[in-house]
């Protein structure tokens, strides 16, 4: 029975919740394995070969190989388990919250130390503010991505 979900309306933000653990289950323990030297040793030298050993879905592979961060959430990853492949490739939080908005490590610094977004605006899907999908992605360094 599905459970009714009134937070799927909020602009910018995947609820980590049950649906979404049992779908990113694969990922998740992929994320988990680099805890061991051995096994991001394994990961760098050949990725796909090594994310062909876990039994996740292409669209989670190719996510993993993008770094699609956003993408990984949206497929069931949990930030606190991908935040091992962002340690593995030498990359701070900082960095990898920042390139999911978009933003440079700098701009988002920036923006939290400012308090971070405001909630006007960003409440529910079709409102205007920073959070919502047509003013995805945010900062120079998304708008340079597609240059």
């Amino acid at each position: 029975m599905a459970l009714e979900k009134p937070y799927k309306d909020v602009p910018g933000t995947t609820i980590f919740d049950a649906e979404q653990s049992r779908k990113g289950y694969w990922l998740n323990q992929f994320c988990m394995s680099l805890m061991q030297a051995a096994n991001r040793e394994r990961f760098k030298a050949n990725e796909r070969a090594y994310l062909d050993e876990w039994a996740m879905t292409e669209a989670q592979k190719q996510a993993v190989l993008d770094r699609d961060l956003n993408r990984c959430i949206a497929l069931g990853g949990n930030i606190y388990f991908l935040a091992k492949i962002g340690a593995t490739d030498g990359k701070s939080f900082q960095q990898m919250a920042g390139s999911m908005t978009g933003m440079t490590e700098e701009e988002y610094r920036d923006m939290m130390m400012q308090g971070g977004r405001s909630a006007e605006g960003n409440r529910y899907l079709g409102e205007d503010g920073d959070a919502q999908p047509q003013h995805q992605p945010q900062g120079s360094a998304g708008k340079n991505k597609g240059a």
